[in-house]
Order: structure tokens, then C-alpha cells, then sequence
């Protein structure tokens, strides 16, 4: 099978994303910098493919390895370089997208929300070992990828402005910790990502006192906002 195929969208020149009830894949032509929290491929890594699975909302324990199922998951859909992979249980119907030119610069964002394990940052957490493995799969996932080159430290100032950002609107949305009672930060299982560009001057700084900080802050918190909004009406035709 084609990695672009007749169903996939164009988010920006050799960028191009498709989804299906399983899975958000985004096919990036050329390798890019990647930074994130992923399971599969974490950290800084070059990259030419994102992917987000949908799972079971509980994991059994003693299943496998969540990498090896991801990894399986990108064989199964012809990845040949390099994925950065994600975990949700969240539906994939609560994907939404923003794309932005910014001063002739391309930036794309994506986000699928589940709720159903939001936490408080310091709620009193259920596994108590350094080297436990969490079950729980709610999970906010988030995607953002740029044609600029963004240097390294500019790119974990956007994972910054990000979560800032998902926070001020989980906030605004008085979305609440069922541990705490307190008003929830995120969730148990929230990863990020940062696909760099290979083009034009490097981005030194994404910070709020730059206008590229706030772009990508508005960007995530109408994506988010935008979600949420699905889980709670699919939530209450349930």
C-alpha cells in the first residue's frame, strides 16, 4: 500500500495526512527533527512518519510491549523510515486540525482528546514504583509540525507554549481531576510532538513574548477547545 494515498490530505508541501477509525498518520516526504514524548521513537529522532493508534481504553496487564505494537502497526502501514508513535483511546472523530502560514512559514496542528483519565498536576498518582507501566489510555496526543527549521531549544519552548496553552483551556472548560476535585492540567497519558523543517532561517525563539508563540498557542487552544467539544456531545448521545 502507498504511504499517500488517494484519501490523504496535503497539509503542506510533501506533507500528507489520512485517518481511519484506528488511526491519525501523517507522511512527511523528507526527513525531519523530531522531538516528543511518543512511546515509539521519543525524544529527538529524524523522522519521516507520525502516527496515532487508537487502542482499548484499558490495557491488560502483561500485554506486549507498547513500542512493539506500535512499530507493528507502522509495518502494517508500509512506514519505511523512521515513526514517532503515540497511544490513544480517544476516537479518532475527535481529530481536529489547524494550519497556519505564518510570515510565508507553514505550521500545521493536531489533536485527539480523551478525558477520561484527567488529572491534576501532584494528584496522588496510582502507581507507586519508578518503573511501573500506566494502563490508562485517555490521553490528550498533539501534533505539530512546521516546514521552518526550528532549532532544538525552540522546539521544547514549544512543547511549552503547548501544554501552556492545553492547560488555559482545560481551565477555561472547568475540566476537573476526579482525584483531586481541583481543575485538571491534562491527562494521565498526554504525549507531544515537534516535527521540524529544513527550510529558510533558523527559528531561535517560540516563546510568548514571540509572535510564533502566539500563533501556536491560539492554534492548540481552538484545536483543543474544538475537541473537547466533540467528546462531550458524543459523550452525552452515548
Amino acid at each position: 500500500m502507498s504511504i499517500v494515498d488517494k484519501d490523504s490530505q496535503c497539509l503542506m508541501e510533501g506533507v500528507y495526512l489520512s485517518k481511519t477509525h484506528d488511526h491519525v498518520h501523517v507522511h512527511c516526504d523528507a526527513s525531519h527533527r523530531v522531538v516528543s514524548s511518543a512511546v515509539l521513537n521519543g525524544g529527538f529522532t529524524r523522522a519521516t512518519d507520525f502516527l496515532n493508534l487508537k487502542v482499548e481504553r484499558q490495557a491488560e496487564s502483561g500485554v506486549e510491549d507498547p513500542a512493539v505494537t506500535l512499530q507493528a502497526a507502522c509495518d502494517k502501514l508500509g512506514c519505511k523510515d523512521v515513526t514517532v508513535g503515540m497511544m490513544t483511546a480517544a476516537s479518532m472523530k475527535s481529530l481536529r486540525l489547524c494550519r497556519e502560514d505564518i510570515q510565508g512559514r507553514q505550521f500545521a496542528v493536531l489533536v485527539t482528546t480523551g478525558l477520561e483519565n484527567a488529572r491534576r498536576s501532584g494528584d496522588r498518582a496510582e502507581y507507586r514504583h519508578l518503573h511501573a507501566v500506566p494502563l490508562e489510555r485517555g490521553t490528550i496526543n498533539l501534533c505539530m509540525i512546521t516546514d521552518a527549521r526550528v532549532l532544538d531549544h525552540a522546539m521544547i519552548e514549544m512543547i511549552t507554549i503547548a501544554t501552556e496553552a492545553k492547560v488555559a483551556i482545560l481551565h477555561e472548560l472547568n475540566i476537573v481531576s476526579p482525584v483531586s476535585g481541583g481543575l485538571a492540567t491534562g491527562t494521565g497519558t498526554d504525549a507531544v510532538a515537534v516535527f521540524s523543517g529544513n527550510t529558510g532561517d533558523p527559528i531561535s525563539f517560540a516563546g510568548k513574548h514571540t509572535l510564533l508563540g502566539e500563533r501556536l498557542a491560539i492554534m492548540v487552544m481552538q484545536i483543543i477547545r474544538e475537541s473537547i467539544a466533540y467528546e462531550e456531545e458524543a459523550g452525552s448521545c452515548a
